[in-house]
């Protein structure tokens, strides 16, 4: 058996000044609403243990997690009432955990409602659809008797084209104004990321980012504002001379045509890294010299030309430009996969 202490030859990067930086940041344009944060997908993929702490140090007080096994780990963080849960409830069991824990479900139909307040009640939240057509009320469903009797601390909808300039979000905006009134509510949200830079109208009471706090950058409002947070290094495990002719990888789809010094690195696309990095489409880096990826990405390994930085050898470390916007465009994969699929053994 290896030892506990056996050192990664990966590594996750996490700068938390960065996500502290960008919280405050997209607190600060939410205007007179506040910023809460969406944890959700282990902090979208970066660790809730890494960034939680970074984000309440940074003011945040309010998160937001997807399923219900998401919730123990924040708590060791933050207080229960600070937690919702957008997926809602779907069973007794659920509530009652919701109940006995102090989560709040986000009440998604008139079902849930129904279920929420037949099992016990207490403070929830409520989702309106507006236009997105995944979770939520319809506006004609919020008279219904059992959305009345809610319990409802914030009163919240879905952006569904906040990235695009379409006419959309001003539909979405003014039926969510609209609903404010049918349902008593202590608070109100609308905007994510992407929403608040759509501008104050849409902030209501509370906004809640995602993306952006990790880096993310979906729309060119926030590209002067947001910081870079991840950042992806490996190790270099072994390298060789290859000739003219010799190929790399699976399908030998890279063939030498030099003399040249290449270096595997221990990354694959088990780790996140997919082979639409590869191709020509991307390099990693070393002391700003670009070391061009080569042939296929393999499971646990990629091949790096080292052409730019000849002394390199094995145990040294190298790293994978994560700016998302850039690497975004380099892979094919949309900037919240970039983060959410990066695997789990990185240091």
């Amino acid at each position: 058996m290896p030892p506990e202490t056996s050192p990664p030859t990966l590594k996750l990067n996490v700068g938390r000044s960065a996500l502290a930086h960008n919280w405050r940041t997209l607190d600060r344009l939410s205007g007179s609403a506040r910023a809460g944060a969406a944890v959700k997908a282990n902090c979208y993929g970066l660790g809730v243990d890494r960034c939680m702490p970074t984000l309440v140090e940074a003011g945040a007080r309010d998160f937001y997690v997807a399923h219900w096994q998401e919730v123990p780990p924040l708590l060791t963080h933050v207080a229960p009432e600070q937690v919702s849960v957008l997926h809602g409830v779907l069973s007794t069991q659920e509530a009652a955990c919701a109940r006995s824990i102090g989560v709040r479900p986000v009440i998604n139909s008139v079902t849930q409602a129904k279920l929420w307040s037949e099992s016990g009640g207490g403070a929830c939240d409520l989702m309106i659809d507006t236009g997105i057509n995944r979770l939520g009320v319809a506006a004609e469903e919020l008279a219904a008797s059992e959305i009345q009797s809610l319990d409802v601390h914030t009163l919240m909808s879905h952006l569904a084209c906040a990235d695009e300039q379409s006419t959309m979000n001003a539909r979405q905006l003014s039926l969510f104004q609209e609903c404010l009134g049918a349902v008593a509510h202590k608070d109100s949200s609308l905007a994510n990321s992407a929403g608040i830079a759509l501008g104050p109208e849409y902030g209501f009471g509370l906004t809640r980012p995602g993306l952006s706090l990790y880096g993310g950058v979906p729309r060119e409002e926030l590209a002067q504002d947001i910081r870079q947070v991840a950042s992806v290094s490996a190790a270099i495990i072994q390298t060789r001379m290859i000739e003219p002719g010799e190929s790399v990888g699976y399908n030998a789809k890279f063939v030498a045509k030099r003399d040249m010094k290449v270096g595997v690195v221990s990354l694959g696309y088990a780790d996140g890294i997919l082979r639409g990095w590869g191709e020509g489409n991307a390099a990693f880096e070393h002391e700003g010299q670009a070391l061009a990826i080569l042939g296929k990405i393999s499971m646990d390994m990629i091949v790096v030309d080292l052409s730019n930085a000849p002394p390199l050898t094995e145990g040294d470390w190298v790293e994978l430009p994560y700016h998302l916007p850039n690497a975004a465009q380099k892979s094919g994969l949309s900037q919240y996969e970039l983060l959410t699929i990066l695997g789990h053994r990185f240091g």
